[in-house]
């Protein structure tokens, strides 16, 4: 069911309301058709049934003697009227039983209690008349014998139907277009509330929503405005936070280092030199990944496979086994820096676990895929869905030279989901972690 509906609100408005009002309007089609037929038939059968029965009633009143003459002086204006012993109405012919239960409700409003009534329709000889029909009405007066009688009476409107269904239609046009109108007054407005959440990024001032649409609706909005304001001002207030808190803490820990190269044990300088580092990049990594979404860096074109081969070359010359297949020129809007930061990451992790990096460049579709390999043992399954949470690392060792900080690939994550991208991790088909960096391409 959820498949044959609509994925949009104007359009799953347009079709259940249009259902429901097919319905109604069938319905209401089918009862007024039906009650304009039944005033048809008695505006246009009334008047002969009537004088049916009233010249019935004068015959059945009437000495035998008189009978024929009375029905030879009511044959006139349209009727024809004769006494004889059977009825002329055959009685397996196409009867009308409406018109005939209403001729056994006039003649016993009249007194008579006939045994048998018959009525038809028929023709008018010759075929001239076009606008009436002869209704043929045959009821048996007893010791009067049959009373058969031709009247001519106007045929039922032909166009009825049509006009009905037509003014049907027309209504329902104007009901469903009123409820569509209605409908995409109030999508627009939750069309622009839907963008402007899609592209709030927390990097920039809050795309500002205008009001408009009914009254619940602009309180909606309004609301979504002054959280999106509220929202950037903590963010903001967060920023100078990490700001002060990176400064207070960058002080201490160039004291330390002052202090430690004071020692004189060679042994005991190293190590407290190695952890005040440790401290320093673990600080300097906790600020990266709390500012990755509200970087001040602007955005410009940049070689994504020049900016990998340049890391490549960096450990290259550093001695590890990295290596930067032959890709093509594939350039995007990016904040530079943050980028160059999150490949960094992720052939540094590829080196440290994997013993070696595989960096290739390539587009595919609307998106540019950076791609590292190793030739590690990969990771458990459950291990690639946690492995880019925030300190969150591959064994339990605490140490830096073998379990880092647990921030490179969260840092990764947030540089791609803030370009629109995102981080996937895959074990290779025999061996090895394919990591994953997917940033949005330009339009071709």
């Amino acid at each position: 069911m959820r498949r044959l509906l609509p994925r949009s609100l104007i359009g799953q408005m347009a079709l259940l309301i249009g259902i429901a009002l097919l319905v109604a309007q069938l319905a209401n089609f089918a009862l007024t058709l039906s009650d304009r037929q039944k005033l048809s038939l008695a505006r246009n059968e009334g008047p002969a049934i009537t004088r049916y029965a009233s010249v019935a009633a004068d015959v059945a009143g009437a000495q035998p003697d008189f009978r024929r003459p009375l029905v030879a002086d009511a044959s006139r204006r349209g009727a024809q009227f004769r006494l004889e012993p059977q009825s002329a109405v055959a009685a397996d012919a196409a009867r009308a039983p409406e018109v005939e239960g209403r001729v056994r409700d006039s003649l016993a409003s009249n007194g008579i209690a006939a045994s048998d009534v018959r009525a038809v329709y028929a023709e008018p000889r010759g075929g001239r008349a076009r606008d009436i029909r002869i209704l043929q009405i045959s009821a048996n007066l007893g010791g009067a014998g049959w009373l058969n009688a031709r009247l001519a009476t106007p045929r039922p409107d032909p166009w009825l139907a049509v006009r009905l269904g037509v003014a049907t239609l027309f209504l329902y046009l104007i009901v469903l277009g009123a409820t569509l109108l209605l409908a995409i007054r109030m999508a627009r407005p939750l069309r622009d509330l839907t963008e402007a959440a899609d592209r709030f990024g927390g990097r920039e001032a809050p795309l500002e929503v205008a009001p408009r649409g009914p009254g619940d609706l602009r309180r909606a909005i309004e609301a979504f405005n002054a959280m999106n304001r509220r929202l950037v001002s903590l963010l903001d207030e967060k920023d100078r936070m990490l700001g002060a808190i990176g400064h207070d803490l960058r002080t201490p820990l160039a004291s330390l280092r002052i202090r430690a190269e004071a020692v004189e044990d060679e042994e005991e300088r190293a190590r407290m030199a190695a952890t005040i580092d440790e401290m320093a990049a673990m600080l300097e990594d906790i600020l990266i990944l709390a500012r990755s979404g509200r970087s001040r860096e602007e955005r410009r074109p940049v070689d994504l496979a020049a900016l990998a081969d340049a890391m490549v070359e960096e450990f290259r010359d550093l001695g590890a086994d990295a290596e930067m297949a032959e890709s093509p020129r594939q350039v995007a809007e990016v904040q530079p820096n943050l980028v160059r930061r999150a490949v960094r990451n992720l052939i540094d992790n590829a080196i440290k676990y994997g013993g070696s990096a595989r960096v290739s460049v390539r587009r595919e579709g609307e998106e540019i895929i950076v791609e590292v390999r190793d030739h590690g043992p990969g990771l458990p399954q459950d291990e690639l869905v946690r492995a880019a949470e925030p300190f969150h690392r591959g064994e339990a060792s605490r140490s830096r030279e073998t379990g880092g900080t647990g921030l490179g690939l969260a840092i990764t994550r947030a540089v791609a989901e803030g370009h629109g991208g995102a981080l996937r991790l895959a074990n290779g088909e025999r061996e090895g972690l394919i990591a994953t960096l997917v940033l949005p391409a330009p339009p071709r």
